[in-house]
């Protein structure tokens, strides 16, 4: 008798058991602006040369992303917006047309931005964070040991207006990411402080460099000052 009733209750437990959601792992790169002559051009070693010093490391990236997991995978750039169209008036080019072409390119979510508040807003909730997760961050821009500076040296001289500082990151949601999520500042200094913050505040490892970077044409940037290294 009581055998005849273990295996019906056993059955039922097994049907009524939930399936685990199926996450999809977004794929996040966060690009400043460049500078302006304008502020730059009396210095002893100017910054950005080139107007296209972050956008082709993102662009590099990308590439190796889509080689990696393939047409489908979702990659998103966010993108500051206001540096483009400053630096392409100064160029006589339209930069964001260029950009365009780039998500066009390689099937991008591109997202401009205006501010570091904007950031932590789409880190948050632009896409469904229960269904979508960041599995990959990584920024090319300008920065300093405390914040990501989007506008460096093109509202002020040798300053910014536009930025994401380590104070604002207790306000990124702990759950957008994945458990294994990877992240990576490109920038300078970032691993002097701003890492270490971001692991306090969001939980997972910000990858960051003691000393300065060096963007390249057709390599990802390079650890520029003697005894550099990466720190989180």
């Amino acid at each position: 008798m009581k055998k005849s009733l273990l295996l019906p209750l056993l059955l039922i437990c097994v049907a009524i058991a939930p399936a685990q959601a199926q996450v999809t792992p977004e794929h996040v790169i966060l690009v400043g602006g460049p500078s302006l002559m304008q502020w730059e051009k009396y210095k002893v070693q100017p910054h950005d040369h080139w107007w296209a010093n972050f956008v082709r490391a993102g662009r590099i990236r990308t590439e190796q992303l889509r080689e990696k997991f393939g047409p489908n995978a979702k990659i998103t750039w966010l993108v500051y917006k206001q540096g483009y169209i400053d630096r392409g008036a100064q160029e006589k080019m339209d930069l964001i047309g260029f950009i365009d072409s780039v998500r066009d390119k390689f099937g991008l979510n591109l997202v401009w931005f205006r501010n570091g508040d904007e950031i932590v807003n789409y880190l948050n909730y632009g896409q469904p964070r229960d269904q979508v997760k960041v599995a990959f961050l990584e920024y090319f821009g300008h920065s300093n040991k405390a914040c990501f500076m989007f506008d460096y040296s093109s509202n002020v001289d040798s300053a910014s207006k536009s930025f994401l500082h380590q104070s604002q990151l207790g306000g990124i949601s702990r759950v957008a990411f994945t458990k294994d999520a990877q992240i990576r500042s490109w920038g300078c200094h970032t691993g002097e402080m701003m890492s270490q913050k971001w692991r306090q505040s969001v939980g997972n490892r910000m990858w960051g460099v003691v000393g300065k970077t060096q963007f390249m044409t057709d390599e990802l940037p390079i650890i520029s000052t003697p005894g550099g290294k990466w720190a989180y």
